[in-house]
């Protein structure tokens, strides 16, 4: 009798947990997709400002002595650094290319160079003192491969062709005695100016500062083909460059139009929530 009790017991006990899985089995929490993101490629236009510092050197100058058949060279010449100052307006052809035409201003450049000669009467071996200045204005057709972007970096390399116009002052060219026995009346040309073909490479890096504001910092090398410097007098002249190179720190930022776009934002549909 016992144990028929013991097995009824066991066999209820059974049955109901059998039928409470049955009734009750908690809710899988619902999945959610993440959404997934898509970002278009970067394209449109922009404008562009920087301010620079030129570490400028100088090839070399001649002119003219006496007749245009004696032409003699300079015995030194000195082109001081300046500051530039630059804008333009460009296109973002995709993340990895784009383009833009520049503008940009060259400060006032001292010019100090020597040539040897005679002068005085009679005549001794003298040395000139010669004192000027340049300034330049350039417009540049660039390109630039954006080599990808590392966070907020962009880092770029790039290169243009175009024109400058370069203005020199007067020259003043002062004469004296090797043997210190005096010196000749100073001596001012008029200067000259020319447009001339000039090329840059550059490299550098921007970095992102809003979505559409980039900073933009880099190096520029710019060579300026040579050309008319000063005009005649006193016997002397015309004289010309020949020509100068530029090492240029610059920094500065472009303002993206369109940068600020809503990106496009898509979710999945949930799966159905499936009960057992």
């Amino acid at each position: 009798m016992k144990t028929s009790l013991i097995a009824v017991a066991a066999a209820m006990l059974a049955s109901t947990t059998a039928y409470s899985a049955d009734v009750y089995q908690p809710e899988p929490a619902p999945y959610i997709a993440a959404p997934e993101i898509t970002v278009s490629e970067a394209s449109g236009w922009y404008l562009r400002g920087d301010l620079g510092y030129s570490f400028n050197k100088i090839k070399g100058a001649h002119y003219f002595q006496g007749s245009n058949a004696l032409v003699n060279d300079f015995a030194t010449v000195d082109l001081k650094d300046s500051f530039t100052v630059g804008a333009g307006v460009g296109y973002q052809i995709n993340n990895y290319l784009r383009t833009d035409l520049t503008f940009d201003y060259k400060f006032k450049s001292d010019f100090r160079g020597s040539t040897v000669g005679s002068c005085g009467f009679p005549l001794e071996p003298c040395r000139s003192t010669d004192i000027s200045a340049m300034r330049a204005y350039t417009l540049m057709a660039n390109a630039y491969v954006d080599l990808g972007t590392y966070g907020y970096f962009t880092p770029y390399v790039g290169g243009g062709i175009g024109g400058s116009y370069v203005k020199w002052d007067k020259l003043r060219n002062t004469s004296c005695q090797n043997d210190g026995g005096g010196c000749d009346a100073t001596v001012e040309h008029h200067g000259a100016g020319s447009w001339r073909f000039a090329y840059q490479l550059m490299a550098g890096a921007s970095v992102d500062l809003t979505c559409a504001v980039k900073a933009d910092a880099g190096y520029r090398f710019r060579h300026t083909m040579g050309g008319d410097m000063f005009g005649f007098a006193s016997n002397g002249g015309p004289g010309y460059d020949k020509g100068f190179q530029s090492h240029e720190l610059y920094a500065g930022a472009r303002y993206v139009f369109g940068g600020c776009q809503e990106q496009q934002v898509a979710f999945d549909p949930p799966p159905p929530l499936v009960y057992k």
